[in-house]
């Protein structure tokens, strides 16, 4: 019996038109104002349209597939679930069970836990499994921003992305998305995992002048976590900075807090600054990226589904 792989991402309007029902489901189902629907288009219409995320996550999936029937024949199988699109994860979930798994490895593509990421993820899985399918047993892996691969992956991005650079006056700046104030106040692990995270990357990078900050806060009314990158970018050109690097960290495939937020938004900000920008590459379906996943989803099955079957009923505590 194959095991299933549920390899999750947030999911993406796949036409301007899909715009205000993505939206909407991100906000719970409540409707958002014309205006905020019409500002998000317009990031969109900024960056060639919708993102290609789902487009991505597909490649990404069709590569784990390809790399676990190599090393492992017969033994997974991988699906893809959106948090806020189509196919969603209760979609994803209903198919695996149709298609007679019996247990499956639960994959967010975010490499940090926080619990309005991979925590959020999970209740969605538990949900879905609870309502449809209540024989599925299923392991989620809370973080994996510390797996060797993907470390050294990151690592060699932000290598190739300083070449030519001299060290003095250049700063690499962690990033990932920023989340509300409350969620850390409560113990969310998040902001200690990015530090971690950072330094394994900067130390294997061989990079001594880098900080974490943070990207993409929303306007919800109530603080998120910084300092934001931009706010960085302008207290390091004021110190006489002159080279900064973006590593994007929190985030695997080119999408829209990529794309407008990196790209446009911290590019415009560098030429205002009078510095030079550069970011390091997205993971996307890279092989040595996909190689980190297969190693993930490998050490997922024999520790935790294994023999002892991990049941659906294990807590999201970190």
């Amino acid at each position: 019996m194959r095991t299933g792989v549920l390899l999750m991402a947030y999911g993406s309007p796949r036409s301007i038109d899909e715009v205000a029902p993505y939206f909407t489901d991100i906000r719970g189902g409540r409707t958002p104002s014309p205006e905020a629907v019409e500002t998000l288009v317009s990031k969109y219409a900024s960056i060639g349209g919708p993102s290609r995320l789902n487009e991505i996550t597909a490649l990404q999936a069709s590569a784990l597939q390809q790399l676990l029937d190599t090393e492992h024949p017969q033994e997974y199988s991988v699906y893809v679930g959106m948090k806020h699109w189509h196919p969603f994860i209760s979609e994803s979930v209903a198919e695996m069970a149709q298609n007679g798994i019996e247990e499956f490895i639960g994959l967010v593509l975010a490499p940090h836990f926080s619990a309005k990421s991979i925590g959020e993820y999970e209740e969605r899985v538990r949900d879905a499994v609870e309502r449809t399918t209540p024989a599925l047993s299923f392991h989620m892996v809370k973080s994996w921003y510390d797996e060797p691969e993907f470390v050294g992956f990151s690592a060699a991005t932000v290598t190739d992305a300083l070449e030519g650079w001299e060290p003095e006056g250049t700063k690499v700046f962690f990033t990932a998305h920023s989340i509300p104030q409350r969620v850390v106040d409560e113990g969310d692990p998040y902001p200690s995992e990015l530090e971690t995270s950072a330094r394994l990357i900067a130390e294997a990078a061989g990079v001594s002048s880098w900080e974490n900050c943070w990207q993409s806060a929303s306007s919800t009314g109530e603080p998120w976590i910084g300092p934001d990158i931009l706010e960085r970018l302008e207290d390091f050109a004021s110190s006489g900075g002159k080279r900064a690097l973006v590593a994007p960290i929190g985030f695997v495939s080119d999408h829209l807090e990529i794309l407008f937020d990196v790209d446009i938004e911290c590019v415009d900000k560098a030429k205002e600054l009078g510095i030079e920008l550069r970011r390091t590459r997205s993971p996307n379906d890279n092989s040595r990226f996909i190689g980190a996943l297969g190693n993930i989803v490998v050490a997922a099955k024999k520790d935790s589904l294994g023999p002892s079957r991990t049941s659906r009923k294990e807590t999201s505590a970190q």
